[in-house]
């Protein structure tokens, strides 16, 4: 039977019919929806963890424990489990280990375009990339063979475009794997150098071994049409050069580390010039140069951003006398070139849109972290100054205060969300306790994983298959890490909020204030519209300062959109005329 699924879905079932145990993550586009089809098979165990790197430790002591897992991340997430990964590789597995890496080119929802194959050559894994749906669940179930063949982890490395793509696909039953046997086996498990050492050398052997293999994978493929050129892809790309160029030669990688070098120097012998075709790094082109193969690569295609069909026919299209397009290539995004641009902002009846009217009304430095609540960035508001990574914004509080000193702490704070701070906050917060230092930091606290699409985390009480857990305690925690003043706060009561985060900033101590208030989207107690009374608008446009979409200028004065307001009275209570009011209302 063959089912349209989008490659996400596709990795979940392939992950399914390997038998696989186990599967952890934590939330990140463009890789969450793998955990979360794979939480709708019985046979599977799924949860959310706090983090990848605790996502690929559950993974990893499952493996060892003799039951097949999967891991699933976001690229930036292999950042935060790149240390159990890279000693994973010297110890090697049981059952089999994958680990999905979503790669993200182009940036549609990331704060960098990082190239994970990279991580794939520094750890001597293999890594497979599958081109769609098909091949996503194919290379998932080839994957846990590859780990369990020569015992190893490897990485799934998918892009944007094939996790949300869909194509058909051909579903087969589960297959039964039984747990492997545990052994206790100090010298493999047991990471101290005297046993570190010999474990470098069985990785130095196996990737020889690896390199062999690859010269067979039958998912490497030579397509041999047209000789006058030769475009080596993987994944979508190739799809690409496929659609774009379909008589030209291709040579179709599929384990893209380590490559095959006797295929590539054979089909670099039969064509009169090859070209490389690779989203961000020249990670293959750079290879082949180091072997003597001429090759042309970025000296043609770009090394940001995605590399789209029409960018290939722009390029190598005249090559195959194709006429070469006078128009500028364009996102697909921007194909519909009457429809206004819409930037992303908080939705109406955000909790956190008045948490950032105020801190921008009191011009604080504010360093901010990942979540929805970076859009706090955006104008109106103005009101975040950094945004590295996950966690980040607790450490770069404390980083300014030590170096600008505790008067600058009087106008600085630190905010992050109620997911993020489990992520990665804890740390930070006990830094500035440790390290004596006075930063006030707020806790986003909207009950879910919001931003990539309302996961539920430890904060909130439930597991990824709905069941009911222990709630991390916020004010809890924050005091068993040794902060004395915790306060929570409504952010819809502006005066309350404006009020505590004054009185937090005086304090010649860490604080927290913990901001909580449900989602919108999920609280959906929606209430009377707002309306503004025309004749009472004095033209301040103080309403336009929170950035609700709901609020129109219209002229001097404001209107609002009434299909969208969801009637939280946040513009009424920053209204100085009193002119704002739910619809209905009585005047005066």
């Amino acid at each position: 039977m063959k089912k349209l699924l989008t490659g996400n879905e596709a990795i979940a079932r392939g992950a399914w019919e390997a038998g696989v145990t186990v599967c952890t993550a934590y939330p990140g586009t463009p890789s969450t929806e793998i955990t979360e089809n794979a939480a709708l098979y019985n046979e599977i165990y799924a949860e959310w963890s706090p983090n990848e790197k605790v996502a690929l430790e559950v993974g990893l002591g499952a493996a060892i424990g003799g039951a097949r897992a999967l891991v699933a991340m976001k690229h930036v997430g292999v950042n935060v489990a790149a240390d159990p990964l890279f000693t994973l590789s010297y110890t090697g597995i049981n059952a089999g280990l994958v680990l999905v890496s979503a790669d993200d080119p182009g940036m549609h929802s990331s704060q960098n375009e990082q190239d994970n194959r990279h991580f794939g050559k520094a750890a001597k894994i293999p890594i497979l990339e599958p081109s769609d749906s098909q091949e996503a669940k194919e290379f998932t179930k080839i994957a846990f063979e590859l780990s369990e063949t020569f015992d190893t982890p490897v990485i799934l490395r998918i892009t944007t475009r094939v996790a949300h793509s869909q194509s058909l696909v051909e579903l087969e039953p589960r297959q039964e794997i039984h747990l492997r046997k545990y052994e206790k086996n100090i010298q493999k498990y047991v990471m101290m150098p005297g046993f570190a050492r010999p474990r470098h050398k069985v990785v130095e052997a196996r990737l020889e071994k690896l390199k062999e293999y690859a010269e067979s994978f039958p998912f490497n493929r030579m397509e041999l049409r047209r000789p006058e050129i030769g475009i080596i892809a993987s994944g979508v790309v190739y799809q690409y050069v496929r659609e774009s160029l379909p008589d030209a030669s291709t040579l179709k990688l599929a384990l893209t580390y380590p490559l095959p070098r006797k295929l590539l120097e054979e089909f670099a012998s039969k064509v009169e010039t090859l070209y490389v075709i690779e989203e961000l790094d020249p990670f293959i082109e750079e290879q082949l140069k180091a072997w003597g193969i001429k090759v042309h690569g970025k000296d043609t295609f770009p090394v940001v951003g995605e590399i789209l069909p029409e960018i290939i026919k722009q390029k190598l299209g005249p090559l195959f006398g194709e006429e070469n397009p006078k128009t500028k290539v364009q996102d697909p995004c921007a194909s519909f070139p009457n429809v206004p641009v819409r930037p992303p902002v908080m939705c109406p009846g955000c909790p956190h849109r008045g948490v950032f009217y105020v801190l921008q009304k009191l011009k604080l430095t504010v360093t901010g972290d990942i979540g929805c609540y970076t859009l706090g960035a955006q104008a109106p508001l103005n009101a975040i100054d950094t945004t590295i990574c996950m966690g980040a914004s607790i450490g770069a509080a404390i980083g300014m205060e030590k170096a600008r000193g505790k008067e600058f702490a009087r106008q600085l704070v630190a905010v992050i969300g109620d997911s993020t701070f489990i992520h990665s906050g804890i740390t930070g917060l006990i830094d500035a306790v440790y390290n004596k230092a006075t930063t006030t930091v707020i806790i986003l606290d909207n009950r879910t994983t919001a931003m990539t699409g309302h996961q539920d985390n430890p904060v909130n009480g439930r597991t990824i298959k709905g069941e009911t857990t222990k709630e991390v305690d916020l004010p809890l925690l924050a005091k068993a890490a040794g902060v004395n003043r915790v306060v929570e706060v409504d952010p819809f009561d502006l005066a309350k909020l404006e009020t505590t985060i004054k009185e937090e900033l005086a304090a010649e101590e860490p604080s927290v204030i913990i901001s909580k208030r449900q989602c919108a989207l999920l609280a959906k107690n929606f209430d009377t519209p707002c309306q503004v009374i025309t004749a009472e608008c004095i033209g301040c446009l103080r309403c336009m300062k929170i950035g609700c979409p709901c609020i129109i200028k219209e002229g001097k004065k404001v209107r609002i959109n009434a299909t969208q307001c969801v009637g939280c009275n946040l513009c009424a209570s920053v209204c100085p005329s009193g002119a704002i009011r739910k619809e209905g209302a009585a005047n005066g």
